[in-house]
């Protein structure tokens, strides 16, 4: 097949969320298909990196948006019904692009990545799939409920209201793809009549596999991501207030490593002697031989949460709350211990720290389920079942 991608994010490197899922995608759909790439870049650096992916694409086109130009787009979004992450994306010579490059080529289908990028493709008569990293109505309706500054819950209520309307657009799509049963149930019953069908995220076994955890440690609790998103942000922030003390006085030796790029300033003033922020780690797979828990206490967010399907997949127990598990389609203890409240997610850990076995039993069960569920090889056979079907 001819299939055509249009992504919001340059796709490298491949450290997280929406460049992470592209580039594994491609680099397997590759191998049988006749890919090429639309994309936003945001930097010059990434210019750079078109070498990385040159050899998964016929042809790769970028169209830059810089970050002033998308703040003002944002600004100018104000007194509309267009959700602000919507306007975020919007660039007319995007839709120059796009429209001069499919008088030039024909392809079999578009996969539209996100629903940042609907206003490009919705109108399309080509065969199309959307696909969204989370359902992003569940999202937003998530994390306006969460209480925060009151500046914080305007912008919330006021976004929420936008990509609701907004998420109308899957109506006319071929096939909408959600990345977990939690988001595909969601979307089918706020858009009823929507095609919506599911596709995992997945886990790269290749970077992230181990020979066999090291459980004798009980020293380290860990949590990764991107620092400057907001679930993430939250998440830390929270954790080391109200649970980190309770955890710290039954383990005084232990120590919190908080590693992902771009820290804001209110994560780097939670560092102190037992607390770590590490900023950008080039590999990510060193930090998880290094721990002894995987923390997820995230309090919003929508879809499955790569640090926990990369923990699955290093053999290292996670402890998560409803965000990031529900969607796993797995019982607690399968890898991840859940948790629907701070006295739980604390006693969780504690349990974990306590008992070597117990760490090897958890995570050695998550180890086995990474490689039977979400691997990026059965998710790119199960697109590409997808692609067929829309194009025929």
């Amino acid at each position: 097949m001819k299939i055509l991608f249009l992504a919001n994010r340059f796709p490298y490197p491949p450290f997280r969320g929406d460049k992470l899922k592209i580039f594994n995608l491609t680099s397997r759909l590759s191998e049988k298909h006749e890919l090429y790439l639309i994309t936003f870049t945001q930097s010059k650096e990434e210019q750079g990196y078109i070498k990385e992916i040159e050899p998964f694409f016929k042809k790769i086109i970028t169209v830059h948006q810089s970050t002033f130009k998308s703040v003002w787009e944002c600004v100018k979004a104000i007194p509309s019904s267009m959700p602000f992450q919507l306007a975020y994306f919007r660039n007319r010579k995007m839709h120059k692009v796009l429209k001069e490059f499919l008088k030039e080529v024909n392809v079999d289908v578009i996969h539209t990545q996100h629903l940042r990028m609907s206003q490009y493709t919705k109108n399309l008569a080509i065969p199309r799939i959307l696909d969204l990293p989370d359902a992003y109505s569940l999202y937003w309706e998530r994390r306006k409920s969460v209480p925060r500054k009151w500046l914080n819950r305007v912008f919330d209520r006021i976004e929420s209201k936008r990509v609701i309307r907004a998420e109308k657009s899957l109506y006319d799509y071929d096939l909408n793809l959600a990345c977990s049963v939690e988001d595909r149930d969601h979307l089918r019953d706020l858009h009823e009549g929507a095609k919506v069908e599911l596709l995992r995220n997945g886990v790269s076994l290749q970077m992230f596999h181990s020979d066999g955890h090291d459980y004798s440690k009980a020293r380290q609790l860990l949590f990764t991501g991107n620092m400057d998103y907001a679930p993430n942000v939250d998440a830390v922030t929270y954790f080391v207030k109200h649970m980190w003390p309770a955890i710290k006085r039954k383990h005084a030796s232990l120590q919190l490593v908080i590693a992902g790029q771009r820290p804001v300033r209110e994560v780097l003033e939670l560092a102190d002697e037992s607390i770590e922020i590490t900023g950008f780690i080039p590999e990510l797979r060193d930090v998880y031989l290094n721990a002894s828990i995987v923390i997820a206490p995230l309090r919003f967010g929508a879809g499955t949460q790569n640090k926990v399907l990369e923990a699955m997949a290093m053999g290292v127990p996670v402890v998560c709350t409803d965000i990031g598990f529900k969607g796993l389609e797995i019982e607690s203890g399968q890898g991840v211990l859940h948790s629907g409240t701070d006295e739980e997610f604390i006693s969780h850990v504690d349990a974990l720290l306590d008992s070597e076995s117990y760490r090897k039993q958890v995570g050695e069960e998550g180890y086995r389920i990474a490689r039977e569920k979400f691997s990026w090889e059965r998710i790119s056979e199960e697109l590409e079942g997808y692609f067929e079907a829309v194009k025929s």
